[in-house]
């Protein structure tokens, strides 16, 4: 039997012990509910106000800019219906979406479509990058609000948001950037950006699953949302619901911890991930990299092998943990929506998988996984 080896780390991260320490407490000795006038209570709206601090201080915003969510989907859903219904009497009706965006983000827009609402999708170069000309020539008058990530969680590609969200003001529209894949990977500044309206997920930088954040501008220009849940008034009337105090001191923590180790490790893994690529060039010389040429995350390599298949390759190598696209779209067979944007036949994006590094990814992590590959590559190679 063999050891495995995790490089998914875009779909999901591992907990990290500063995370976990600091949310214990608030599972038994501080359980109070945030919402409560007493004491207890007092506590832990305490916590949840230190929490949203530490966000707004690591991401340059104020601590009222920031709602608490289960995660970047539920976020995503509050941004794009939220605004949708606040400014459906505005006369503007279209939505702009980069074609490569997740799905949280397509989804959401498909059904205001059927409500609607004009639904556009931004077309990307080959290396998956979203140009300001062509954002140019589909702005509209009546374009209500932009959708581009900053970092892609199939490719990894960056985004040069600050000039797109210039041109999305100058429109007199919102701009919507999906950080999720981002944060905790590469430095990220929401006033350098220049976007209104942004979204994190805690699981994405060592934190627990199940707790994320919106970020909704309060000036020059500010955001009206309307909520999607009502009942009780929470979160400022945007997100009604108890708050899950844990989870919000843990993401915080997990921010913070990740933050500050962040140089050290960007460092570290570019250097594996260049060991992983030369390893996989020397196994199957005809792989190529999916927005080679594109700023991307240092932990993510977006590998296609012509020929073949990409779940024949999982397949061979059990142990190996990668991805063939998104991990909230890999079990459906569909070629993947962010490589058929770029260009990618079909077959070619089936023949794609995506490596993520992580801050626990080693060496000897690399090594074996390529030892998987070599195995499944061996296996499946035309004689």
């Amino acid at each position: 039997m063999g050891l495995p080896v995790y490089l998914d780390y875009n779909a999901t991260t591992p907990v990290r012990k500063e995370a976990l320490e600091a949310m214990l407490p608030y599972f038994s000795e501080r359980f109070g509910n945030a919402a409560s006038p007493h004491l207890f209570g007092k506590e832990a709206q305490d916590a949840v106000e230190a929490a949203r601090t530490t966000l707004a201080t690591h991401l340059g915003t104020s601590p009222q800019e920031w709602i608490f969510t289960s995660g970047a989907t539920e976020a995503l859903n509050l941004a794009l219906q939220g605004v949708a219904a606040a400014y459906r009497e505005s006369g503007k009706n279209h939505l702009l979406l980069a074609a490569t965006e997740h799905k949280a983000v397509l989804d959401p827009a498909q059904a205001l479509q059927q409500q609607g609402w004009t639904v556009e999708l931004l077309p990307v170069t080959p290396e998956g990058l979203a140009e300001p000309d062509t954002l140019r020539k589909h702005l509209r008058p009546s374009t209500l609000l932009v959708a581009i990530m900053l970092a892609n969680n199939e490719t990894g590609v960056v985004q040069r948001i600050h000039e797109l969200a210039r041109l999305t003001h100058e429109a007199g529209a919102f701009f919507l950037c999906d950080t999720t894949q981002a944060i905790g990977k590469i430095p990220v500044s929401l006033p350098d950006l220049d976007v209104d309206i942004a979204v994190l997920s805690a699981h994405k930088f060592y934190g627990p699953k199940g707790i994320g954040a919106l970020f909704i501008r309060r000036k020059n220009p500010r955001v009206v949302l309307r909520p999607l849940l009502y009942g009780g008034g929470h979160e400022r009337g945007l997100r009604s619901g108890t708050l899950a105090v844990p989870l919000i001191v843990g993401m915080a923590a997990a921010l913070q911890a990740t933050l500050t180790e962040l140089p050290a490790a960007t460092e570290r893994l570019l250097s594996l991930r260049e060991k992983l690529w030369q390893g996989i060039q020397a196994l199957y010389p005809s792989a190529r990299v999916n927005g080679a040429s594109a700023p991307r995350l240092p932990n993510t390599l977006s590998v296609t092998f012509p020929g073949l298949k990409a779940s024949d390759i999982m397949a061979r190598a059990p142990y190996l943990g990668v991805a063939t696209g998104s991990a909230c779209t890999s079990a459906k067979p569909e070629p993947s929506h962010v490589l058929l944007a770029m260009g990618l036949s079909p077959a070619e994006a089936k023949a794609t998988l995506r490596f993520s590094l992580g801050l626990p990814t080693t060496e000897a992590d690399i090594d074996l996984a390529l030892d998987y590959l070599r195995v499944a590559l061996s296996a499946l190679a035309p004689a």
